[in-house]
């Protein structure tokens, strides 16, 4: 089986340590991330290395039950979990640097085996992927930058 691996970029005009500690609250999922309809802590909060969420989630016409776990969370710098449990191995890695502006460069990357989905083939799956990458990092761009010229904080 191919391999799917994608990476999407955005440029976030707030503060990295902010985009970096909305975007990495599991509880905050499901107000940028389309797909995304319930998220269920399976170990205490807050979030850590160690620490198991369960997801699901509405993709190419299927609902996706699954588990992640955190294995790294450097605070503002990086954070990546994988699938313990789900249709298919998945890790995903969120990544932020600070822009000359005063922004915040944001990448997420998904990489895996899509088992789950062989009839489509890795390179439609690539391309919906990216496609919904694209649009949840969209969505997290203006959900943060609104904020901006209220009293700076998401709500």
């Amino acid at each position: 089986m191919t391999r799917v691996d994608v990476q999407s970029t955005i440029t976030i005009q707030r503060p990295r340590a902010e985009v970096a500690a909305f975007a990495s609250d599991p509880d905050n999922a499901t107000r940028w991330c389309q797909n995304i309809n319930s998220v269920e802590w399976e170990t205490s909060r807050p979030v850590r290395p160690g620490s198991r969420i369960a997801f699901v989630a509405h993709f190419l016409g299927r609902r996706l039950a699954y588990s992640y776990e955190v294995r790294e969370l450097e605070p503002s710098h990086r954070f990546v979990m994988t699938t313990v449990q789900g249709p298919f191995p998945m890790e995903t890695t969120y990544s932020w640097e600070d822009t000359t502006d005063g922004g915040t460069r944001m990448v997420l990357r998904n990489r895996g085996e899509p088992s789950g989905f062989s009839s489509l083939g890795a390179p439609f799956m690539s391309a919906a992927m990216r496609r919904a990458n694209a649009k949840d990092l969209s969505a997290l761009k203006d959900l943060l930058e609104a904020c901006a010229g209220s009293q700076g904080e998401v709500r």
